[in-house]
């Protein structure tokens, strides 16, 4: 890699090479390695995913795949470096990013959502009521996840009466097993059931369902996603101040090493994050596939991933589109 770096800078320096090296192939690419994607199963980690892919594959000349898997299978193959990019990293809430972080086997670049959230949500209409449908508020004084332990009644779960339903995220999820902690932590265990969905698909009808009856209901959720641009809820505070989360792009720590051009490009994805939940709500609306809309949004914005690349590879990746 030493002897190569210095073959490019004398090139460079010669006037051999145009343009700037990271518009070149990168080592890693060059060298016909393929870059792995982990392949994310919720909505805006599958756009980031196929929007980064299609900018290493058109603009870079890279192999590009993905290798499918829950959370916790992608983080330990990237940590393993079985794949190099995991699109969207939420490392405040994965022990195993933690771990991995911790013994060197991973890192985290870039920040390509700013104002991401996530937590416990209940529809606004449950707290302040809903004059259009003339309900009242039937938690009025509910306002942090504490504060659930007074209002089991109010979510009864369908199958077991004499409890609350809380609506986790399906197994197998790194927030699964978070919010399970969590139902223990504020000593909810013995009056909500801990409902887990068996797909996010469920859970987004679950709640939607709910949503357009009027009827009460207590879910874990995340946005950016189509689902909180349809509904109107409020996020219950946690111990301690709720804080929005910044993403990160996860690489692992083999490729963030040997393909610094290819990494000077991911730190540097970023989507607004009210443009990408617009994205989301049309890919839901329209049914696009999300490879699809992947080059839709390329195409119609590239004042945003204009900054991202040189030149040279936003010339390409235009030509490709």
């Amino acid at each position: 890699m030493k002897n190569r770096k210095s073959l490019l800078a004398s090139l460079l320096t010669l006037g051999l090479l145009v343009g700037s090296a990271s518009s070149q192939a990168s080592g890693w690419c060059d060298s016909g390695k393929p870059v792995k994607f982990a392949g994310l199963n919720w909505e805006s980690g599958m756009l980031l995913t196929d929007i980064m892919m299609v900018v290493l594959k058109e603009g870079y000349g890279c192999t590009t795949d993905q290798l499918v898997g829950n959370t916790i299978i992608l983080e330990t193959a990237l940590a393993g470096n079985d794949i190099q990019v995991f699109g969207e990293e939420w490392m405040e809430r994965s022990e195993v990013w933690k771990k991995a972080a911790a013994a060197g086997k991973v890192v985290g670049v870039g920040a390509p959502i700013i104002g991401a959230t996530q937590g416990w949500y209940v529809p606004r209409y449950v707290v302040e009521g809903d004059t259009k449908r003339n309900r009242p508020a039937q938690a009025p004084e509910l306002k942090t996840v504490a504060d659930l332990s007074k209002y089991p009644a109010v979510f009864k779960d369908p199958e077991e009466p004499s409890k609350g339903r809380f609506y986790n995220c399906p197994a197998g999820w790194i927030c699964e097993q978070d919010n399970t902690e969590m139902l223990k932590a504020y000593g909810l265990e013995n009056t909500f059931t801990n409902f887990r969905p068996g797909t996010g698909a469920a859970l987004d009808a679950a709640v939607l369902s709910s949503y357009k009856r009027g009827e009460p209901v207590l879910f874990y959720y995340w946005s950016p996603t189509p689902l909180m641009g349809q509904i109107d809820a409020i996020r219950l505070e946690e111990t301690g101040a709720n804080k929005d989360v910044v993403t990160m792009v996860g690489l692992s720590r083999t490729f963030h090493e040997q393909a610094p051009e290819l990494v000077a490009v991911l730190e540097k994805v970023n989507i607004p994050i009210d443009l990408l939940n617009q994205n989301l709500a049309r890919m839901t609306r329209e049914r696009i596939e999300s490879p699809k809309l992947a080059r839709i949004f390329l195409k119609e914005h590239p004042e945003v991933w204009h900054a991202w690349v040189d030149e040279t590879a936003a010339k390409k990746i235009e030509a490709a589109l």
